[in-house]
């Protein structure tokens, strides 16, 4: 990387508002404290991703949205947190309720959809289901997902943790965002979670504010309100 692009990148900020809080990030600060690992983003991976916390108003500080990058060699993933989808959806005005569950076989080879994530030991899972409600809309968003299609898996073959853990629950919350989405394009077009990226979420660090003093002056070095110099993100 050249001076000059080191200088763009180091100052560059994207600065927005999520419910009345205002967000500064830098690539400086992505790298650091929400990529969660020492692969290096590039300028378009850090524009692609504050541009959707901005438009979608997501607060990756609180867990919102992260930017996944395992290696220099491999492109970056942008995922959402399921919480941040729900919450988006619930706020919409014509929200009006989602039913979800899980999708068994029993010993007959019949298929049964089922309320919630519960199964009897002779059952075996085979997918999940969900419906999502408008209330300007006569006919509900229906979205099922086959847990072979969605089920995340190490490199040898094996399931990851937590699909080995509770892959009831995590079938469901697949399709629970996809309905949603599905439902609520206008808000949550874009918002894509971690389980149907195939990625896991990287721990963000928690030491966030360093407050030092000096006489009388109180100086806030905070990482995500970092003084910045503000650049039109066209010029990129």
């Amino acid at each position: 990387m050249s001076n000059k692009e080191e200088l763009q990148k180091n100052s560059l900020a994207v600065i927005y508002e999520v419910e009345g809080q205002q967000i500064k990030l830098t690539p400086q600060i992505v790298q650091d404290y929400l990529v969660g690992t020492t692969a290096k983003i590039t300028l378009p991976e850090f524009k692609l991703f504050t541009e959707l916390c901005k438009v979608r108003k997501l607060n990756p500080f609180l867990r919102e949205a992260y930017l996944i990058k395992y290696s220099n060699n491999n492109p970056a993933s942008i995922v959402v947190g399921k919480d941040a989808i729900l919450k988006r959806a619930v706020l919409n005005p014509h929200y009006n309720g989602m039913k979800s569950g899980i999708m068994v076989t029993n010993e007959k080879g019949e298929i049964i959809e089922r309320k919630g994530t519960f199964k009897l030991p002779d059952e075996t899972l085979v997918g999940g289901w969900a419906e999502v409600f408008r209330k300007d809309w006569d006919n509900q968003i229906y979205c099922s997902v086959s847990l072979e299609e969605a089920i995340q898996k190490k490199g040898n073959g094996e399931p990851n943790s937590n699909w080995s853990k509770q892959p009831a629950t995590m079938i469901e919350k697949v399709a629970k965002v996809r309905a949603l989405r599905e439902a609520f394009v206008e808000d949550l077009a874009g918002m894509y979670e971690a389980e149907e990226m195939n990625v896991d979420l990287p721990e963000i660090k928690e030491e966030d504010k360093i407050i030092q003093q000096d006489d009388e002056d109180i100086q806030e070095v905070e990482v995500a309100e970092a003084t910045v110099k503000k650049v039109d993100m066209s010029e990129l």
